[in-house]
């Protein structure tokens, strides 16, 4: 009865695509309370009023000594009497009452912001070799482990056998944990790709909607697996429909052909197909990586890589150290018109694929508008040439408007733009 009473809960959690930051691009395994507070302080100066929202502290929180973006084997976690992992208190002072992440989440509420973590598919190998109780039952961890199910990248987890009595249980403990913390958006990895695991997926979303609290389910990675768009539609708020993308252009181009393949899946039952997090700014802070670096994509790519997101409607994850922006990094992130596209259009799907040239449409709500991207995915200057009637637009002479520059361009009975290599541009169309 509880699982049926919020059964819609996980409709009406992200009505719009989610907007906020993470710490992975830029702290990797070592974010610290104090980098997600000025994280956060600069959000809510900067950013909030644009709609950003979340702070979401990605992987390894629970162990002390992480290093960089990498994982070590048998390192020692912080964890409770029942396998539930908890913040390290050398990073997370502020968890050492007891609390787990309760007073940072504080913090950030406090600064009308979300919080979110990252969490792990499976149980701690720690837990199962100290073979903690299940809390609320008379199981433990032992009872439900599936040792041929593990994570094949981070040493840390065993998986669940949702077979096996207790294991619903357990799944049920850490998102009432997480729930009496004030957690609002939970990254749940080693679930959407690699190797598929439905089984959990639903185990965890189920949990998450018997605590009552509105969290936002994001699965990860990808490439998430189209023919089951429909489970991560029933049990997910954001699926990656990529495996972890950097600042690498040769991501950014496959990025092209992975949403033109989930375009009609967007925003089904208030439902965000990802595709990841936003490289930009200054990346890889963390000592043993040089203490940071400024994202490898161009200008040009930059703005491509935004207004892929936007037409597309992916949630919007900034990955680079907020307090490092620079005044260019913050225009781009900044551009009503441009977030506009990504929280409010409909409709969006490709609509020209040739050569280097790709183009998409999108509806503007409440009028008869349209939002037209265009895009050079070539190491040439591209001239583009496009008659409305080849985009699907059925006027000879409309109102153009630049939304990147923020200018309108006047009447025009077809888009002619030059594109540098791998640039792009943003129009609003209007009819006369």
């Amino acid at each position: 009865m509880l699982v049926s009473a919020h059964a819609g809960l996980a409709q009406s959690v992200a009505p719009a695509p989610p907007m906020g930051w993470n710490s992975w691009d830029s702290y990797g395994t070592t974010v610290t309370e104090a980098q997600v507070k000025a994280n956060a302080d600069v959000m809510a100066a900067t950013l909030k009023a644009h709609g950003w929202q979340y702070i979401v502290v990605d992987i390894q929180w629970y162990e002390p000594n992480a290093q960089g973006h990498d994982y070590a084997p048998g390192a020692k976690l912080a964890m409770d009497n029942y396998g539930r992992l908890l913040p390290a208190v050398n990073r997370f002072p502020s968890a050492a009452d007891g609390t787990g992440f309760k007073h940072l989440a504080d913090y950030v509420h406090g600064k009308g912001l979300k919080f979110g973590i990252h969490i792990m598919r499976g149980i701690p190998r720690q837990a199962v070799e100290q073979n903690t109780a299940i809390e609320g039952t008379r199981y433990h961890a032992a009872d439900i482990t599936d040792k041929d199910n593990p994570c094949q990248w981070n040493p840390d987890m065993w998986g669940v056998d949702t077979t096996k009595p207790g294991s619903q249980a357990y799944y049920d403990s850490i998102a009432k944990l997480y729930a009496s913390w004030g957690v609002d958006f939970i990254k749940a990895d080693d679930m959407g790709s690699h190797l598929y695991q439905p089984a959990e997926i639903r185990a965890l979303s189920l949990a998450i909607r018997k605590t009552g609290r509105p969290i936002v389910l994001s699965i990860s990675p990808g490439p998430a697996p189209l023919s089951e768009a429909q489970l991560f539609e029933k049990y997910a708020q954001m699926w990656r429909i990529s495996d972890d993308f950097w600042d690498d252009w040769k991501l950014l181009r496959k990025q092209f052909d992975y949403t033109r393949d989930w375009a009609e899946f967007v925003g089904k039952n208030d439902t965000w197909p990802d595709a990841d997090m936003l490289p930009l700014g200054k990346l890889r802070v963390t000592a043993k990586e040089g203490g940071g670096s400024p994202s490898k994509f161009t200008a040009d790519e930059q703005q491509t890589l935004m207004t892929l997101w936007s037409i597309f409607r992916s949630p919007l994850v900034f990955g680079g150290d907020l307090p490092s922006n620079d005044a260019a990094t913050n225009a781009l992130i900044t551009n009503d018109e441009v977030l506009a596209v990504n929280q409010h259009s409909s409709g969006n799907h490709q609509v020209i694929e040739e050569g280097n040239l790709r183009a998409w449409i999108a509806d503007v709500p409440g009028s008869k508008d349209h939002y037209l991207a265009v895009f050079n995915l070539g190491n040439d200057v591209l001239n583009v040439d496009l008659p409305w009637s080849k985009v699907g637009i059925s006027a000879f002479i409309l109102e153009v408007r630049d939304l990147w520059q923020r200018t309108s361009l006047g009447e025009k009975d077809r888009l002619l733009v030059t594109l540098r290599p791998h640039a792009s541009a943003l129009f609003r169309i209007s009819n006369m």
